[in-house]
């Protein structure tokens, strides 16, 4: 049996098939298929190219474990002790330690007392503009957030020089006034955005009756958060300058906030 393996064997090799390092027969035409390969200038390109690419990158790898580790810990050699760290009673006597402390805690708590300045016990309203959202706090808690319509920003003007930005201004203000069953008081500029001649200041078409909902809180310079008839715009820019609110919503503010309360509005 076995010298009919070594016969096959022997077979091969007279056959010009000679086998690799490993005693595995490589075909004749498989090692002449690899030596064109080798041959080939572009083919020689793309080994030299990718040789040079993983040479690099682990030259690169090298440099950063050496900068990383190797590098700190020579240092540590050379100076002959790690840094020194402190415990707390050593970190508390520390006058360093003890100045930034103290500024540190100068500067908490004049935060606290702007931040008690701004959030007192009273309730106050903040009335976000670019997303359209009011925030009811009261006691430093908020008990009540939802959607509100603010101003357009859009620009009205007459065949003259008057014109009109229709929006909403920032800052920190008060409820100046409560009202129940408001009636609105056209301004000039309602007439000139519906097309119709101003009329004088008493004329009865100033006076409109159920479009500013059952309450209005006004905050001064003729601003008002009321209700609206158009409720499907809420949370979008629409507004003429006021500040708008659903029924429930604005029923929540109305009995929440009293005159002097606090708005935010950004």
């Amino acid at each position: 049996m076995n010298d009919n393996i070594m016969d096959d064997n022997s077979s091969y090799m007279e056959e010009g098939l000679p086998e690799d390092n490993r005693g595995v027969a490589v075909p004749e035409g498989l090692r002449s298929l690899f030596d064109k390969l080798l041959a080939s200038p572009k083919v020689r390109k793309v080994i030299i190219r990718t040789s040079v690419i993983t040479g690099g990158l682990l030259a690169f790898l090298l440099l950063a474990a050496f900068v990383l580790y190797i590098v700190p810990g020579m240092q540590e050699v050379v100076s002959g002790h790690r840094p020194k760290l402190l415990s707390d009673p050593e970190l508390k006597e520390d006058k360093n330690y003890k100045k930034q402390i103290s500024a540190l805690s100068g500067e908490v708590q004049r935060l606290s007392r702007k931040y008690a300045s701004y959030t007192s016990g009273q309730s106050y309203i903040v009335i976000n503009t670019t997303d359209n959202k009011f925030f009811l706090y009261r006691n430093k808690e908020l008990i009540r957030t939802g959607l509100c319509s603010s101003g357009s920003y859009t620009m009205l003007k007459t065949e003259g020089e008057r014109k009109w930005i229709f929006k909403t201004p920032k800052g920190k203000y008060r409820i100046q006034g409560k009202i129940t069953s408001p009636v609105w008081r056209k301004p000039d500029w309602a007439f000139v955005e519906e097309g119709l001649p101003i009329p004088s200041a008493t004329h009865p078409s100033r006076y409109e009756y159920g479009v500013l909902g059952d309450y209005a809180l006004s905050i001064g310079d003729g601003y008002l958060i009321h209700g609206t008839l158009y409720k499907r715009f809420l949370g979008m820019p629409v507004t003429h300058g006021c500040i708008r609110l659903n029924d429930e919503d604005l029923e929540a503010i109305y009995n929440t906030l009293a005159v002097g309360s606090k708005v935010y509005i950004f």
